[in-house]
């Protein structure tokens, strides 16, 4: 498992063009931040000179977070398949309240 700590904020942002009154995390912002914990813990997983690229996400955005929140992305590796085919469960939370969660998976490419 990996976990890594950010805060809502900047580029990670939307008040979905106007619509809504504040300004919370976006859903292709969590999703950039639990593929990069996906990914940084892929790499503990893989021989030298691989890496990762994402493949596909299935991901419920089910709370939002508001800007300045402080929240952990989280990644557990479920299975490796073929040497190469990486699949994790990967969650957003700040503090108990779960804001998204789902799947994901990485294929191991060579660095070269």
């Amino acid at each position: 498992m990996r976990q890594d700590s950010f805060t809502v904020e900047q580029q990670l942002l939307t008040d979905v063009d106007g619509t809504i009154p504040v300004r919370v995390l976006s859903t292709p912002g969590m999703i950039a931040r639990m593929e990069r914990c996906a990914a940084m813990l892929a790499l503990y997983h893989l021989p030298q000179g691989r890496a990762s690229v994402g493949f596909e996400v299935c991901i419920k955005h089910v709370a939002a977070a508001y800007e300045g929140a402080d929240c952990v992305a989280r990644a557990v590796l479920r299975e490796i398949a073929d040497e190469r085919k990486l699949r994790f469960d990967v969650e957003v939370r700040e503090g108990d309240r779960v804001i998204g969660l789902g799947t994901h998976e990485r294929r191991a490419v060579d660095r070269s």
